[in-house]
């Protein structure tokens, strides 16, 4: 049955504005994905990551600059890598989401990513696109102004990266498989990490714990990645105010604050000085819970780092933890940090709202259950889906079928409203007796479609613009998004547990009629295409005609 989701989600839009191929510098990364050995909590585990670091390698460019990089996968299993936020214009080629741009990098092999920045500013990321891979596979973008525009506010005088991850103790990849296929809730976190460490609240991690050294007075730029997988996170420096000038890869109008939000897949530029007695001040984190009230098997951990002065004075006994964190399920600075997000929206930053729309979309996000027949024997399973639609990866992905005419790998009937209306916002939903539906269905959008999804009262004059925006229990979201950049584009939930469930789903933007217009040609090389992961879930009807599920 479709339901409401029980808690805060994320919906993520992969796709672009078609601005022409900037013209800038190249650069080469090499990317070797194997296995590597490492303790936290007391314990010690193997994980597979780049470069044998986590997180993994910074990737430093200028707006407009170009990025090969070789992908060497030395791992046990197939992934893809995605640039989280990089508008890859008529490039869906190197996009990365499994299934939907490419497949897998198989064990043994190599594939070299061309990564195009036009527009982007800031800071964004790349992760694993494949299963809960990404838990492990993450690294930070960093993209500098160019130097005739420089930055919208003075000259920092140093930065620094905070890149927020989830941990886990057990093999979570081994675990979520297993979960996805007896249809059981996936794991919950051991701790959260800030690049990499836990923090010295948690066990066994004090000697690892991150220390930001700083001089007094200066002015930092403070960049924030959360590649945690499932929660959204509020984070503090005890006693310093945070300016928030960025997210998401662009700027906005700075929002003075002693706390933000930070949702899974978001990335903030935030300004920080460094005016406080010269001591160590705690750096925190914590999960902001938007379960229901009842829920309490959830993580609580609070990951911290350190942010140190330097010179000659006597710390105090511990770090200065800040006293304004808000408490796990502290709902009110969550929405009033999201109400003061606003884009610059000035000359050298402008925003170009779509006001001839086209194409009206009214969609749902559902977690739901689902019956399976498990070796003969009938449970219950979680789903979820956009307008009541679970997607399904199919066998070859969706862009190769696209752009070769193929048939039979996806269908064009995803529809623009949900099955039915009742009030949404209502904290007890009707029960709706439809049956959520499991396929590749899709959106076809032709060229400078202005699109709308999930229209209420909006704010045309500088809304932000985001590639992750975070969408409330029981509430709304509206987005706007010119369908300029030809190709093929997944959206979908950055909850990870939401997107193994079948949150997600596709746009695919006609060529404009001219080569400028049109997709690019594919690289001369592609991953081949083996079997897909597909969904756990398969309908069949049994000896009464009733519909269920099976594995």
């Amino acid at each position: 049955m479709m339901g409401m989701l029980s808690e805060f989600l994320k919906l993520v839009l992969l796709y672009g504005m078609f601005l022409g191929l900037a013209q800038g510098n190249v650069h080469y990364y090499d990317f070797v994905l194997k296995e590597a050995n490492f303790t936290r909590l007391c314990s010690s585990k193997s994980m597979l990551v780049v470069n044998e670091s986590l997180p993994g390698p910074v990737i430093r460019v200028t707006k407009g600059d170009t990025v090969y990089v070789n992908v060497h996968n030395q791992g046990n299993h197939g992934l893809t890598i995605h640039w989280h936020g990089v508008h890859q214009p008529r490039n869906p080629w190197s996009d990365g989401p499994e299934y939907i741009t490419q497949c897998p990098i198989e064990p043994g092999s190599n594939f070299t990513y061309e990564v195009i920045f036009s527009d982007e500013e800031g800071t964004l990321w790349w992760h694993a696109h494949s299963d809960w891979t990404r838990h492990s596979v993450h690294g930070a973008i960093v993209v500098l102004p160019k130097n005739e525009t420089g930055y919208p506010f003075p000259q920092p005088d140093g930065e620094e990266i905070l890149v927020f991850g989830s941990w886990y103790t057990a093999d979570v990849d081994k675990d979520v498989a297993e979960d996805l296929e007896t249809g059981y809730v996936t794991p919950q976190s051991d701790a959260y990490t800030i690049n990499g460490q836990p923090g010295d609240l948690c066990p066994c991690s004090s000697e690892g714990t991150y220390h930001w050294k700083v001089d007094y007075g200066k002015t930092y730029l403070l960049r924030l990645v959360s590649a945690v997988m499932n929660v959204e996170m509020y984070f503090a420096i005890a006693q310093h105010n945070l300016t928030v000038v960025g997210l998401s890869g662009s700027y906005i109008k700075p929002i003075v604050t002693d706390v933000v939000m930070i949702s899974p897949g978001q990335t903030m530029d935030i300004l920080v000085t460094a005016n406080q007695p010269l001591d160590q001040y705690y750096m925190a984190a914590r999960q902001y819970d938007s379960i229901r009230q009842g829920v309490k098997n959830y993580d609580k951990t609070n990951v911290t780092a350190i942010l140190e002065y330097r010179g000659n004075y006597t710390p105090s006994s511990s770090p200065i933890f800040p006293n304004n964190l808000p408490t796990y399920a502290d709902f009110s600075p969550a929405v009033e940090f999201m109400k003061r997000v606003r884009s610059l929206a000035n000359k050298d930053h402008p925003i170009n709202v779509p006001q001839n729309i086209t194409v009206r979309m009214y969609v749902t996000a559902s977690e739901s259950n689902v019956l399976l027949d498990f070796g003969g024997k009938n449970i219950t399973a979680l789903a979820s889906s956009l307008n009541n639609i679970s997607w399904v990866n199919p066998s070859t992905d969706v862009l190769l079928a696209y752009y070769r005419n193929m048939s039979g790998f996806y269908t064009t009937d995803f529809p623009d409203n949900p099955p039915s209306f009742f009030n949404f916002t209502e904290d007890d939903s009707p029960e709706d007796p439809t049956l959520t539906v499991q396929g590749t269905k899709l959106r076809i959008l032709n060229y400078n479609e202005e699109v709308e999804i999930v229209f209420t009262g909006y704010n045309f004059v500088d809304p932000p613009k985001l590639n992750t925006v975070t969408l409330p229990k029981n509430g709304w979201v509206a987005l706007r998004f010119k369908a300029s950049n030809p190709g093929v584009w997944l959206w979908h939930c950055h909850y990870e547990r939401h997107l193994s469930w079948g949150m997600s789903s596709v746009f695919i933007v006609k060529d404009g009629g001219t080569p400028e217009t049109s997709i690019r040609e594919p690289p001369p090389y592609l991953p081949p295409c083996k079997n897909s992961f597909g969904s756990r879930l398969k309908q069949y009807k049994n000896s009464d005609g009733n519909r269920l599920n099976k594995i």
